[in-house]
């Protein structure tokens, strides 16, 4: 690519992010964060579209398919290139994942008792 003034941007970004997480406590913490959004994000996607029972079936789909979307894109490219370790973005991102699928198994458990 070419060297403009964005490109320089986004790779100084990308550094300056690198450095910061660099710090093992600090990735922790952003992987715990990723994972109560999650849990925030799927319990209010769930509450948001059980208020009417015309959004449940749909919202149930879009959420199925944006999850299997992530695992496939998580997976997939980890497999693909044989890598030991994620990046953090993709852990942040599959933690996120795991969030929003715990909040829908503990939805799917207050609804059943």
């Amino acid at each position: 690519m070419q060297r403009t003034r964005l490109n320089n941007l986004t790779t100084s970004v990308e550094e300056q992010l690198a450095l910061l997480f660099i710090n093992p406590w600090r990735r922790i913490a952003l992987g715990f964060i990723s994972l109560l959004m999650g849990f925030f994000m799927g319990s209010a996607i769930v509450t948001t579209a059980g208020q009417d029972a015309v959004w449940d079936v749909p919202a149930a789909a879009v959420l199925f398919m944006l999850l299997e979307l992530i695992s496939r894109f998580v997976y997939g490219s980890r497999a693909s290139k044989k890598q030991k370790r994620t990046p953090l973005w993709l852990h942040t991102l599959n933690l996120f994942k795991v969030g929003v699928t715990y909040s829908l198994f503990l939805e799917a458990f207050k609804l059943g008792s």
